[in-house]
């Protein structure tokens, strides 16, 4: 049986690597279906390890039949990872209790990996001495994390996704099941019967392999008010496209990005006013925006020379160049001569670049966790400031003050503390309700007086003119803040804004 230890050690490697691509799947599940990033991660996977401590107390009471009950773990392993994503994307369409099956799947899945590690430590013992069976155990645990973590990084997400990532998982769990059951089946006294569970639990698998995308369409589908035409989960996100009549939306991670009935509203507030007054604007940089419709605004202004487009997803900005829906949308922007797009975190850019531009806009998403939360600090905007040439300007999308309206200050007031001169505009557009901007002049500048003389004759836009401007730059009294409340400003060492964010007025909405 000198087979045994390497056996149990291959074992102990995909539990590591299994458990924690569960992890990460569980994790990125509930952050699709429950929001905020940052909680989601951290209590998915503080309820994983706990379970996992759970599970190692209870492997006390198993004193017989270890082998057995560790292929027996295994193969109920292989049977709740593989099904993880299946089950949480159907409870969607079913019930309203996708949080609850999420945290009860961390919970048994979690639970189980717990009891496998002492087992096979106390399996192990007859093979090697104390020091080298624990030492060499965890190591193989440990390193199988590592695995895992690279492996989801860089393959599962991006290339199997949510869907098939599971599945893979489990025919890991099921295939250490099947060698243990070859290397001891002289000790297993019920062979037939595990022979049996192990071909049962293969079929589940490859079942829920070949039925999970429909399934899984249908669960995303309820999320959805309308018809998915398009859906991809890319190593960053989630991006799906929705149709009503010959209207189209576009969600990153099930937040919307932008409506085709109304997107005009949005993006021509956000780019037309800096580029009025840079005056002339040739080089502009475009922080986000991979959907291409800020850079067809620009693209109307004959003076620019040159638009960068910076998107962390090139998913995003691929889809954008190619599907007919959004090319469409943005009139090919992304294939215009004067477009370089690179896929690259802003943020990274800025410190790196030796470009400078004439106007910044900021084409985000919301500050709604910390990684983004980065993208809207005082360092951001000073990295901003530094790239501008003396009369630059910069413009960022700022949530809604209404909404948000702590946030919005919040980004008004951090704006203000790099440098800028600036002023807050708002519009309301008619899928997304109140929603706001911050311009910023590296020039001293009445920022707000400037806005309201701007003319848009010479444009091409659907909507924007200077009777617009009187309006979005004209705010009624803040029924929203306290008279001595005080916003702080956004740092990197003091991340406020997207707490800020998160408890805002949002039942208003």
């Amino acid at each position: 049986m000198k087979l045994k230890s390497p056996v149990l050690k291959l074992a102990l490697f995909a539990t590591g690597f299994s458990g924690v691509v569960a992890e990460y799947i569980l994790s990125t599940l509930a952050t699709y279906f429950l929001g905020d990033a940052v909680f989601q991660w951290t209590m998915i996977v503080s309820m994983m390890l706990f379970s996992m401590g759970l599970g190692s107390r209870f492997s006390k009471y198993i004193t017989s039949n270890l082998l057995a009950k560790f292929i027996t773990i295994e193969l109920l392993l292989s049977v709740l990872v593989s099904f993880a994503s299946l089950l949480a994307y159907t409870s969607a369409g079913y019930t309203n209790y996708t949080g609850f099956i999420i945290y009860a799947l961390s919970i048994a899945i979690g639970t189980l990996i717990g009891l496998e590690i002492p087992l096979v430590i106390r399996i192990n013992k007859d093979f090697e001495s104390l020091k080298v069976n624990i030492s060499s155990v965890l190591e193989n645990d440990y390193w199988g994390s590592l695995a895992g973590g690279v492996f989801f990084a860089f393959i599962g997400l991006p290339f199997l996704g949510l869907t098939y990532t599971p599945f893979v998982l489990g025919l890991v769990n099921f295939s250490v099941a099947l060698i243990l059951l070859f290397v001891i089946k002289e000790e297993i006294r019920n062979q037939k019967l595990f022979y049996g569970w192990s071909l049962g639990v293969f079929a589940l698998i490859i079942t829920g392999f070949f039925v999970a995308e429909p399934l899984i369409i249908y669960g995303e589908q309820h999320k959805y008010k309308d018809k998915i035409v398009y859906s991809e989960q890319s190593k960053y996100q989630r991006i799906v496209l929705t149709q009503w009549k010959n209207e189209h939306w576009l969600y990153l991670n099930g937040n919307q990005q932008l409506s085709s009935i109304d997107e005009d509203m949005y993006h021509e507030p956000l780019v037309h006013p800096a580029m009025k007054l840079a005056k002339h604007a040739q080089n502009v940089l475009i922080l986000g925006g991979g959907d291409g419709c800020a850079a067809r605004e620009v693209l109307k202004h004959k003076s620019v020379k040159d638009i960068t487009i910076v998107d962390l997803d090139p998913a995003m900005t691929r889809l954008a160049s190619t599907n007919s829906i959004l090319t469409d949308l943005n009139e090919h922007a992304l294939s215009n001569e004067k477009v370089t797009v690179i896929n690259q975190d802003g943020f990274t850019f800025l410190t790196k670049t030796a470009q400078f531009f004439d106007v910044i806009i900021i084409d985000l998403p919301d500050p709604k966790s910390v990684d983004l939360n980065r993208l809207y600090t005082r360092e951001f905007y000073q990295l901003c400031a530094r790239q501008l040439r003396p009369n630059g300007v910069v413009v960022t999308q700022a949530g809604s003050p209404y909404f948000a309206t702590k946030a919005f200050e919040c980004i008004h007031k951090t704006i203000t503390a790099a440098g800028f001169s600036t002023a807050a505009m708002h519009n309301q557009i008619l899928t997304m309700g109140e929603w706001g901007w911050i311009i910023g002049t590296k020039a001293t500048l009445p920022v707000k007086e400037k806005l309201k003389e701007l003319e848009y004759k010479d444009l091409n836009t659907n909507w924007i003119n200077n009777e617009a401007m009187q309006l979005m730059t004209s705010f009624g009294k803040n029924v929203y803040l306290k008279s001595d409340e005080k916003i702080e400003i956004n740092t990197i060492q003091n991340p406020v804004l997207y707490r800020y964010y998160l408890k805002g007025n949002w039942d208003l909405y």
